[in-house]
């Protein structure tokens, strides 16, 4: 899906973002060179966001560009593929455009595009009950170098994949969520709680209920 940024007074006139908001990557264009562009650099999160609802040209241009990357991955770890994570990528975006108004900085930004990509991944999700589409298998987080492996070793460990992919898929939406959070994304229990509008306490029962059901789902196989 490509796209322009809406324009109009409240937001980033002239501002674009085309191509898939996933592509993250240095490929992405930087903020112009010019003087008005190049300042947008040197504001503070929160001046930042005022120039974004002011409709300051490329302010929203740099917003996505500082957090394109992490918007993705969470993503892709919750659908599992390129296409879908792409899409989900630029709805999370356009859905924090429209709502940069009632973003008060009560937490940082990273953590309400979190909370917004969560909800948006898990609905997609909820949608689609998507099993072959999951995130990645937990052990992949080892970085195995399947190169050089034997045929027989990576179909081991495309099987396993599966049948990790399709537990995360039976967790319950908070359980599936803290998990990716935790694991992938190596957040605190209190930015998880942050993210998902919960208690500490709450976010450490469903990671560790999560761990459990993934336990009994996947037998005595490690994850």
């Amino acid at each position: 899906m490509t796209g322009t940024w809406p324009t109009g007074p409240t937001g980033p006139t002239g501002s674009t973002a085309t191509g898939r908001a996933s592509d993250a990557g240095p490929q992405h264009r930087t903020v112009a060179s010019t003087t008005p562009e190049a300042a947008l650099a040197d504001l503070s999160e929160a001046a930042l966001i005022e120039a974004c609802v002011a409709g300051r040209s490329g302010a929203f241009d740099l917003v996505v560009e500082r957090h394109r990357r992490s918007v993705y991955q969470l993503c892709s770890r919750f659908v599992g593929n390129h296409e879908d994570a792409s899409d989900l990528s630029q709805e999370i975006f356009i859905r924090a455009y429209k709502g940069l108004r009632s973003f008060r900085g009560q937490s940082s930004l990273a953590t309400w595009l979190y909370r917004i990509g969560v909800n948006v991944c898990l609905n997609r999700v909820s949608a689609k009950a998507p099993l072959e589409k999951m995130t990645e298998s937990i052990g992949e987080r080892q970085y195995v170098d399947t190169r050089s492996a034997s045929a027989s070793e990576r179909l081991l460990q495309e099987e396993r994949r599966e049948r990790v992919r399709a537990a995360i898929a039976e967790l319950p939406r908070k359980q599936r969520a803290t998990l990716i959070l935790r694991m992938y994304h190596e957040m605190s229990h209190q930015e998880i709680a942050d993210v998902l509008g919960s208690s500490v306490g709450a976010v450490k029962a469903n990671f560790f209920h999560a761990l459990g059901n993934l336990k009994k789902q996947l037998g005595s196989e490690e994850f």
